[in-house]
């Protein structure tokens, strides 16, 4: 068991990625801890919030894969559960917030757990260093305590480094479209380059399987005929064998300012293939317009209803607020016009007639009675306009309370319905890319190749005789070049030296021209001594 572990940003490609249904042929979510969403696109954007508003942490998740050996049985929960913990502490990432998520691929189950590295509370991110270093030593703990055997990548094999070497995604690009793994396309290679004759006969040997030689940043670049680039040394597995002896056997042939660039050979590759592109990309879009699946069509089919259903209970929702506003309203209202009623009665009762009447209005009792009866209808009024404004006040927070309530609850909804989206896209790119391979794989069997189809000879070599004549023309076309320039600077210190000959001149002008004036001032000044001395 391996564990495979990294700092990360973008988790919302991450969730999609882990829920991506057409890689796995099971997904599970174990558990979603430290959020209030309860998915994982939901879980990871909270984190990234938290992340920007506290920290300046980009990297702000910490991605770990466990994938235990086949051959020796799978975990049972409780070991990953002690596993995990192992590793929180040994990390420090123990109380941080976490998703679990089980996959089962090809029969195999492993499980991915995604911590954030940011402690809200402290304002800060985890520090995970030497984090490769403490995860060895945890799985070399965990293995002997359960009597697991070591996978082959903790004893690297010296005489092999590819053997325990991780598969990198540009590999493993090329696998998935091609269906040829990287040890298949070494084995190739190597295989061609044991059996040279000479370095004319590996090119066309290699062109019959399906590369070609270009140059780029290294000297020797192998393009194959779907636009895919290698390093040609590096697709040598022969520890011996060293990028220098690959262009001393091959620069008298085929020196790298006579290749092809990648960009040329690319093109080349694209034209050769040209007519199967066209009836794969139409292979692709076919499979990739298919009708949804009855497992996706039933996952879509949750998260539209549970919108639907969501938008007519909301609705239910604002309606029954809605009535039962009117009914509170309604019955204030009565209450207020009862308590007039009874007011009013009352005073119609104790109204006094007759001499009583004719006695309050001679002594003013009447009038004092009516000044009283005023002042509590205007307190009456006064407490009545208090409640109703109460009244409406509650009504306005209730009402903004639900909305708010329900934009949350709605947001939330077609958050779950944007993520379906996003997982059926990236299922549906997986499944364009493995009808893609199948393609491929078909082409190569209905013809009978076990490996790639075989680059057109004559193309490859006219596109070299074109470099080679713009390899020869290059040295004119530099002297060209430098005898343009000679002429330029030739002219540029030609007229510099003119500015500074009429410079040079024109000071020494100027400067007789002082010497004359210096001399008829002295002779002014004698005239006047001798004119002053005859006087």
């Amino acid at each position: 068991m391996i564990p495979f572990a990294s700092q990360r940003a973008s988790g919302q490609d991450l969730a999609t990625h882990l829920l991506n249904a057409e890689d796995n042929e099971h997904v599970m979510i174990m558990d979603v801890r430290g959020a209030l969403a309860n998915d994982l696109h939901g879980a990871f954007a909270e984190w990234q919030l938290q992340a920007d508003a506290l920290t300046n942490c980009r990297n702000y998740l910490y991605s770990l894969s466990i994938n235990p050996d086949p051959a020796q049985g799978r975990l049972t929960q409780e070991q990953y559960r002690d596993y995990v913990d192992r590793v929180e502490k040994a990390l420090g990432l123990e109380g941080q917030p976490r998703a679990v998520v089980f996959h089962i691929k090809h029969d195999r189950e492993h499980a991915h757990i995604v911590w954030s590295r940011i402690d809200a509370e402290a304002g800060k991110a985890v520090q995970l260093s030497f984090d490769r270093e403490k995860l060895m030593r945890v799985t070399r703990q965990f293995s002997r305590d359960h009597g697991i055997e070591l996978a082959a990548g903790y004893n690297r094999d010296k005489d092999n480094p590819d053997k325990s070497s991780q598969l990198s995604l540009y590999d493993k690009h090329q696998q998935d479209t091609t269906g040829l793994t990287r040890e298949q396309r070494m084995e190739l290679v190597t295989e061609l380059w044991r059996t040279r004759d000479s370095a004319k006969a590996f090119v066309r040997a290699l062109g019959e399987h399906g590369y070609m030689l270009a140059r780029g940043n290294r000297p020797y670049v192998l393009v194959d005929i779907h636009g895919d680039t290698n390093a040609l040394p590096r697709m040598i597995n022969d520890k011996s064998v060293r990028a220098k002896d690959v262009r001393a056997f091959l620069e008298k042939d085929f020196p790298p300012e006579a290749l092809p660039s990648i960009e040329e050979a690319k093109a080349l590759a694209a034209n050769l293939r040209k007519e199967k592109k066209i009836k794969d990309k139409i292979d692709r879009e076919a499979e990739a317009k298919k009708e949804l699946s009855e497992k996706e069509a039933a996952r879509r089919k949750s998260a539209l209803e549970k919108v639907r259903s969501l938008v007519q209970a909301q609705r239910k929702e604002r309606s029954d607020l809605k009535k039962k506003h009117r009914t509170e309203l309604s019955s204030f209202r009565n209450k207020r016009l009862e308590l007039a009623r009874q007011v009013r009665e009352q005073r119609l009762k104790t109204r006094p007639a007759g001499l009583a009447r004719f006695l309050g209005r001679v002594t003013g009792m009447n009038k004092v009675v009516r000044l009283v009866r005023m002042h509590r209808d205007r307190k009456r009024v006064q407490e009545t306009r208090k409640l109703q404004a109460a009244l409406l006040n509650r009504h306005r927070q209730e009402r903004a309370r639900l909305a708010k309530d329900q934009r949350l609850v709605m947001a939330n909804a077609k958050r779950s319905l944007r993520s379906v989206m996003k997982v059926e896209k990236r299922e549906q790119q997986s499944r364009a890319t493995k009808a893609l391979r199948h393609a491929r794989q078909a082409q190569r069997a209905s013809k009978g190749v076990e490996h790639l189809q075989a680059i057109d000879a004559k193309a490859y070599e006219a596109l070299i005789a074109k470099e080679n004549r713009q390899a020869l023309k290059e040295p004119s076309r530099q002297l060209e070049q430098w005898r343009s320039d000679a002429g330029r600077l030739t002219q540029q210190f030609t007229k510099a030296a003119d500015e500074l000959e009429e410079t040079t001149k024109g000071k020494g002008d100027s400067k007789a021209h002082d010497q004359g004036l210096k001399r008829r001032e002295e002779n002014a000044r004698k005239r006047r001594r001798d004119r002053d001395q005859d006087r």
